[in-house]
């Protein structure tokens, strides 16, 4: 017989409401896959004949009670509902089948892609985590009653540390699935459930808020923050094991939470099931070990006192009220059976077969344990549906209520003993399936890489082996007069969800910050930055404060210990700033990461971001103007700036292995106009670099799209493709002039035709990938071709295009009310970890997410969101001093630094019909004119 259970088989989680604020973070953790030295197919003590028919018999529950149009597996039998942590047993259940050879790879990898894809598009409860419960057949959010609920009940903590943990063992015994898992995981606001280091859930009360509290009580507690713990999330207060107290029972002392039902309402049972698990999965260890050789010990006694079998822990039953706790203590009462409510039902305390098989093999020469479970290891369906749930004490018929919970746990326990009664985390696998994740398989795994303009990625860090010693810097002396915020006025707060996200962004500076140098990585797997990514940085402090996400504090000692770092840089030449810096020893690198110390030469392009974010923080932040003087006053301009026109340096080796500078004109498109606009901030002319002048333009969708510029001063042909960043940069900080918007006008519209005409999110930009090539050129057009992805040499990347996190935010920022920008928008919002800030994008062919962390990408999500908030004013400020050092230096003139020759600027702020915006204001260039371009 097949009994429904009405809802309250589910409230075995209601008494643990939680409920995450935005989490308070600690540190991200990375999440490698550990060591293990049985892999996972490694059988070491085969099943004997009768415990293969335990296997088989608990693998028939999964069989009949699968469904096929979602892949879930119901939690009670024939009744289509579950929760995440009855998808957590099934995907437990799944793999212990395919090891013990109970289904075949092809069946498993059949299984897997269903239930991976449903479960990568479930409707999420407030857009955060899994809701509480879904319908198994439709895999809709539902209620108890499984009656479909639009927003939810709310979310788990503790089911979510279930299926973490079972996503854990699923990518270490089969890593073909990794990308796939690190994705879904990636979707999930996990962090939101975390606050104060505990675990926190969430519940919908009557009134319709959202409750936030505190989850978890000891057993349970310590094992769903171990399962945050494997994907990076901590929780050291949850995981911890206080508050507790030792209550004596049957003479053992048992460990009891002391957070009782009386004071927090909620459950502060002791069950035999979270030892278990923390058992079979993680290994007893430490007080844990103590702990449930107790509540073993107890059970012992109880059944030497009354001659009554005892296996205590929660299941469903098969009549009202279908769901109980039967406990060794529950608010205060020992030997307590209790529903969520703290009803007690002592007629239905029940012998449990999945307690009874727990206790069997992890005390395997246990007299007690062996007895307890030969009272239980046949009790299956007679209709082969599974293993019932237990033996009821008092009538000793079977309790035969059939769950997902019973026999997922027994064959996850079989799987441990043929391992050798090795955990099933506490190693990992180095003998792995083979099988493969369907095409469509999404997201990929993160990729930590920071894209910057002026320069290729670092490929490959080498010399990992070197010691790097650290340099620890000293933050320049405190400014005179500290302002509590910039002067920068919002028009408008950050909407409660804006808020998430640019907290979400910030978390990469707060993940890759080097508190002994004061400086951030360009991308979160290299020890490196470049001036572009510092210059990154700067902006991202500005924008941070004047959104009100970091404190005053926090932004001057921050902005003066970076300050002091830029002081201490060693120059190329004694000229300006090298290339690449190890950001733990301040050294020249290049782009291997390895140490160079005489320098590879300058980046205009670099120096041109820098000079824009020390410009508009004097500008804005007036208190640290001799501070950004004194930095720049220190450069030499006189080969950087030639005729002009904006130079690079780089080193080459001749053929007798000397090392020699060669000085070239910039040119690549978008990327010199940006660097010439903040060059002409500190009054230099570089009239021939700055927008302006004939493009050559190929035509995209029917649109005329600028390729290059057409000029006589060289004749470099490197990096000829075009992309939206620095067009995006640009008019973010500096607005959108007649020249500017005539460039960036058909660099979006040629993407969004391509949208209307294809269905493909379409966002152009350079990103960086974790393979080769590592940098990818996702271009509009590039070497004479529409859409083609690029390599920095130049080669196809087939299948490489990305759908850029940072072009759809800036897009979106600056034409908020185009439909094609809100569709891009909301097609990446959620690609973000709220521990280490926004993917590099996902890719156009499968939808996978390309989630690298680099600063350029949440820099630019940041200053898209402050460019909301102002009401899309350029955010590069005009200064109102010109007395300040440098522009007393420039009045001196005969510097020998290569100094502008007059003490102006050569652009200004204005406005007209179209908007405010940064012009050229020198006397050669007729303002307003538009930019000519030519086929």
């Amino acid at each position: 017989m097949i009994y429904k259970p009405p809802q309250q088989k589910l409230l075995r989680w209601i008494a643990l409401f939680l409920i995450g604020t935005f989490l308070q973070l600690l540190f991200y953790i990375p999440t490698p896959v550990l060591s293990q030295s049985n892999s996972c197919s490694n059988i070491t003590v085969p099943l004997t004949p009768e415990e293969q028919t335990y296997a088989r018999g608990a693998w028939q529950y999964f069989v009949k009670n699968y469904q096929p149009t979602t892949g879930f597996s119901n939690s009670t039998g024939g009744y289509p509902s579950g929760t995440l942590w009855d998808m957590g047993n099934y995907l437990m259940a799944l793999n212990a089948a395919r090891w013990l050879n109970l289904t075949d790879q092809a069946d498993f990898d059949n299984r897997l892609n269903k239930f991976l894809t449903t479960l990568n598009s479930l409707k999420l409860f407030e857009d955060t985590l899994p809701n509480k419960v879904y319908n198994t057949a439709t895999a809709q959010m539902v209620d108890y009653n499984n009656n479909p609920v639009e927003r939810g009940l709310g979310w788990s903590a503790l089911d979510v540390g279930r299926i973490l943990a079972a996503f854990d063992v699923i990518r270490t015994c089969h890593p073909q699935y990794n990308d796939w898992l690190k994705g879904i995981v990636a979707k999930w606001q996990v962090a939101r459930s975390l606050k104060d280091g505990q675990l926190f859930g969430a519940t919908v009360l009557p009134d319709k808020k959202t409750l936030l509290v505190q989850e978890g009580r000891l057993g349970y507690e310590e094992y769903a923050a171990r399962g945050y713990q494997l994907w990076g999330f901590s929780a050291p207060k949850a995981i911890s094991l206080e508050p507790f107290k030792l209550v004596e029972i049957n003479g053992v002392q048992i460990p009891v939470d002391t957070r009782d039902f009386q004071s927090t309402n909620a459950n502060n049972y002791v069950v035999s099931e979270s030892y278990i698990l923390e058992g079979i999965e993680f290994g007893l260890q430490g007080e844990l070990a103590d702990f449930a050789a107790r509540v073993l010990d107890v059970q012992k006694r109880r059944f030497d006192t009354t001659g009554q079998l005892t296996a205590v822990t929660e299941d469903n039953i098969d009549q009202t009220p279908y769901f109980l706790y039967n406990t060794v203590y529950a608010n205060g009462a020992s030997w307590a059976t209790i529903t969520d409510a703290n009803k007690a039902y002592p007629q239905f305390r029940s012998i449990s077969t999945k307690a009874a098989f727990g206790w069997r093999y992890l005390f395997p020469d246990n007299a007690y344990a062996q007895k307890v479970f030969d009272a239980v290891k046949d009790l299956r369906s007679p209709d082969d549906s599974g293993y019932y749930a237990g033996i009821y004490e008092e009538s000793k018929q079977p309790n035969k209520a059939l769950t997902g919970n019973t026999n997922g746990l027994i064959l996850e326990i079989l799987y441990y003993k043929a391992r050798g009664n090795h955990p099933l985390i506490a190693s990992t696998s180095a003998s792995v399936s083979s099988g493969k994740p369907s095409e469509n398989a999404s997201p990929a795994t993160p990729a930590n890489s920071t894209a910057t303009p002026a320069t290729p990625p670092i490929a490959t860090p080498a010399n990992t082996s070197t010691k790097v010693i650290e340099v620890t810097v000293a933050p320049i002396p405190p400014v005179d007069s500290p302002k509590s915020s910039s002067n920068l006025k919002l028009d408008r707060p950050l909407t409660i969800i804006e808020r998430r996200y640019a907290d979400a962004a910030w978390g990469y500076f707060q993940a890759n910050y080097h508190s002994k140098s004061g400086l951030i990585d360009d991308r979160s797997d290299f020890k490196g930055a470049t001036f572009w990514g510092l210059g990154d940085y700067l902006a991202t402090l500005h924008a941070v404060r004047s959104l009100d996400i970091i404190t005053p504090k926090e932004f001057d000692g921050r902005t003066r210990q970076l300050l002091a770092a830029l002081t201490k840089l060693p120059l190329f030449a004694g000229e300006l700033p090298s290339r690449g810096y190890d950001t733990r020893s301040l050294q020249p690198i290049d782009y291997g990461g390895n140490p160079a110390p005489e320098g590879t030469g300058w980046s205009a392009l670099d120096l041109g971001r820098m000079l824009t974010a020390l410009y508009n923080l004097k500008t804005c932040h007036p208190e640290y103007t001799a501070a950004v003087d004194k930095i720049v006053l220190d450069w030499s301009y006189l080969r950087v700036v030639r005729e002009g026109i904006l130079s690079s340096a780089t080193v080459i080796k001749d053929q007798d292995g000397r090392l020699l500078t060669r000085v070239n004109p910039e040119t690549r498109l978008g990327y010199e106009e940006y660097a010439a606009r903040g060059f002409q901030l500190w009054g230099f002319n570089v009239e021939h670099s700055a927008v302006g002048g004939e493009y050559q333009t190929a035509l995209v969708e029917g649109v005329k799209v600028p390729t290059q510029r057409h000029r006589t001063d060289t004749n470099s042909k490197v990096n000829q493709y075009t992309v939206s960043n620095p067009f995006l940069l640009y008019a973010l900080e500096f607005g959108l002039d007649p020249q500017m918007r005539s460039l960036f006008e058909p660099i979006f519209q040629a993407q969004a035709e391509r949208y209307r005409r294809t269905g493909i999110f379409t966002a152009s930009a350079t990103t960086l990938i974790d393979r080769k090539p590592y940098t990818v050129h996702s271009t509009i057009t590039g070497e004479g071709e529409s859409w083609v992805a690029l390599g920095d040499d130049g080669k196809l990347v087939p299948k490489g295009r990305l759908v850029s996190t940072a072009v759809a935010f800036a897009y979106h920022a600056l034409l908020p009310e185009n439909k094609y920008t809100q569709e891009l928008l909301q097609g990446t919002t959620d690609l973000y970890n709220p521990l280490v800030g926004f993917y590099e994008g996902f890719y156009e062919t499968t939808g996978k997410t390309a989630v690298g962390f680099t600063s350029s990408t949440n820099s630019m999500i940041l200053q898209s969101l402050l460019s909301e908030v102002t009401n899309r004013q350029p955010l590069i400020r005009p200064t109102t001093t010109m007395k300040s050092p440098w522009w007393q230096a420039v009045a001196q003139g005969d510097s020998g630094r290569g100094l502008p020759n007059t003490a102006r600027q050569r652009t200004k702020l204005t406005s007209d019909s179209s908007g405010t915006y940064w012009v050229s204001g020198s006397e050669n260039t007729t303002l307003g004119s538009g930019t000519k371009v030519t086929n």
